[in-house]
C-alpha cells in the first residue's frame, strides 16, 4: 500500500524549529523596538521632543516596550499594540511621547485579532477582507489588500530564510529513528495473523492484497533482497506532500537514499506544494484554497481577476506539482499519514481532492500531545470538513488507538 505523507507546519515545531505564527511576530516585533523603525507594514515614531541620552532609563523602555509587545500576542489578549504606554520614567511623562502607525490594514488586522494563532488563520483573514471587498463593490480596495498580504508574504519568507533555512544543520539530527521507522519496509507476517493491527487500518475489502504485499516483502527478508524489492512494481512508495517552505525534510531523504539492506525505505518523492525558499521555479504559494465557501462563486463572478490573484488553485498552475500529485494519487491504492498539519479550510480543494478519492483507503493522524493532552479530536474534526459524503469520511479515518502521536524531542543543531 502507497502511502502520501501530508506534511504541515507542526511538523518542523515537532523538531524543536521556530516556525509558528508566533515565532515569525515576535522575531518582528523586536525590529520595531527600534527606535525611529519603519518599513511598508508600519512606522514606529519617538518624538524629537525627547532627549534621551539624558534619561537614564532609556534602554529600559525600550526593553519594556518590545516586552508588552510580545507578551500581548503571546497570551492572545488583543490589540495589544494599543496597550504600550510607558507613562512615566524618569520623570518624564512618556505616553504621548511616540507614535505607532500601521501603513499595512491587513497586518494591523492580523496583530489586533487575538484568535490568529496559526498561519491558515492568516490565510482565512484574508479571505474575510477579501469578501469584505466584495461587499463594498471596491475595486481599488482588492489592489490594496493584494498589495498588503504580498507585503506579509515577503516577510515571512526573509524571516524562515534567516532564522530557520541559515539558522540551523539539517544535515544531521537526533534520534530521528522515532520517525523513520514508520516508513520501513518490514514483514508484518499478516497471513499468519488476521487480527493484525495494521490490517484494522483499512477496510476489509483491502486486507487480501495487503497480506500478498507483505508474503512478498517476507519472501525478500528472507532472501536478503529487500533493496532490490522496492524496485519491484508492486513495492509501496510513499510520496511526502510537503505543505512547508522549509528543508526539514532533506535530512530523511539523505537517510533513505543511504539505507542498508536491513533498513530498507519505500521509493520516497515529495513535492513541495506550496512552494521553496527562494525558489523562482517553485515559489511561495500563500492564500486561500477554499473552492467550496458559498462565497467563492461571487468572486469568480465578479470578472476581476485581481480576486482571484491569491487563490492557491491557480497558483498550482504555475508548475507541476499539482499534476504530479494527480498522478500519484490516480495510479494505486495510498494511505495517508497526517504530519503536523491542521487541515484547516485554506487548503479545502486540495484536500477534498486527497480524501474523497476512490484509492484514497485510509488517513491515518500522528496527532501532537503534551502533558495528557492531545488534538487527535480536533483534526479529525478539520478533517470532516473537507468531505461531503461524511460515511465515507467515518469509513477511511483510523481510530485513535491505532494512531500515534507526532514524535515532538528529534532536533536539528543550531549553527552558531
Amino acid at each position: 500500500m502507497n502511502r502520501l505523507v501530508i506534511v504541515g507546519n507542526g511538523f518542523d515545531l515537532a523538531h524543536g524549529l521556530p516556525t509558528g505564527y508566533g515565532h515569525f511576530v515576535d522575531w518582528y516585533w523586536r525590529k520595531v523596538t527600534n527606535t525611529d523603525y519603519q518599513d511598508d507594514l508600519l512606522k514606529f515614531e519617538v518624538s524629537e521632543k525627547i532627549d534621551f541620552d539624558n534619561i537614564s532609563c532609556f534602554k529600559d523602555l525600550f526593553n519594556q516596550l518590545e516586552s508588552k509587545l510580545r507578551r500581548k500576542l503571546n497570551k492572545n489578549e488583543g490589540r495589544f499594540y494599543y496597550q504600550v504606554n510607558i507613562d512615566i520614567y524618569g520623570g518624564v511623562n512618556m505616553s504621548d511621547r511616540y507614535v505607532l502607525i500601521f501603513k499595512n490594514i491587513l497586518f494591523e488586522t492580523i496583530c489586533s485579532k487575538h484568535s490568529i494563532q496559526n498561519w491558515v488563520d492568516i490565510e482565512n483573514e484574508y479571505y474575510q477582507l477579501l469578501k469584505g471587498c466584495l461587499k463594498e463593490h471596491d475595486n481599488s480596495k482588492v489592489k490594496k489588500l493584494n498589495e498588503e498580504f504580498e507585503q506579509v508574504k515577503k516577510l515571512l519568507e526573509e524571516y524562515l530564510y534567516l532564522k530557520i533555512d541559515q539558522g540551523f544543520d539539517f544535515t544531521t539530527c537526533n534520534d530521528a529513528t522515532q520517525l523513520l521507522r514508520h516508513f520501513l519496509i518490514t514483514p508484518r507476517y499478516l497471513a499468519r495473523d488476521i487480527h493484525h493491527s495494521y490490517l484494522k487500518e483499512f477496510p476489509t475489502d483491502d486486507h487480501r492484497e495487503l497480506i500478498e504485499f507483505d508474503d512478498e516483502v517476507v519472501h525478500a527478508y528472507k532472501a536478503n533482497t529487500l533493496k532490490q524489492y522496492i524496485n519491484h512494481d508492486n513495492a509501496e512508495k510513499n510520496l511526502f506532500l510537503n505543505f512547508n517552505y522549509t528543508p526539514t525534510l532533506e535530512y530523511y531523504f539523505r537517510v533513505f537514499r543511504q539505507s542498508s539492506w536491513q533498513n530498507t525505505f519505500a521509493n520516497s518523492e515529495q513535492i513541495q506544494i506550496h512552494g521553496q525558499l527562494n525558489n523562482q521555479d517553485n515559489s511561495i504559494n500563500f492564500g486561500f484554497g477554499d473552492e467550496m465557501d458559498d462565497h467563492y462563486k461571487l468572486i469568480e463572478e465578479k470578472d476581476d481577476n485581481e480576486y482571484l490573484k491569491n487563490i492557491k488553485s491557480f497558483q498550482y498552475l504555475q508548475n507541476s506539482n499539482y499534476k504530479d500529485l494527480l498522478d500519484f494519487i490516480d495510479s494505486e491504492k495510498f494511505q495517508v499519514y497526517i504530519m503536523g498539519h491542521s487541515c484547516g479550510l485554506s487548503d479545502r480543494i486540495l484536500l477534498n481532492t486527497i480524501f474523497e478519492h476512490k484509492n484514497c483507503k485510509s488517513i491515518k493522524v500522528f496527532y501532537h500531545e503534551k502533558d495528557g493532552k492531545d488534538n487527535y479530536t480536533d483534526i479529525v474534526q478539520n478533517i470532516s470538513r473537507h468531505f461531503n459524503k461524511k460515511k465515507m469520511m467515518r469509513d477511511k479515518l483510523v481510530n485513535k488507538s491505532l494512531c500515534q502521536p507526532l514524535p515532538q524531542n528529534i532536533r536539528f543543531a543550531e549553527k552558531k
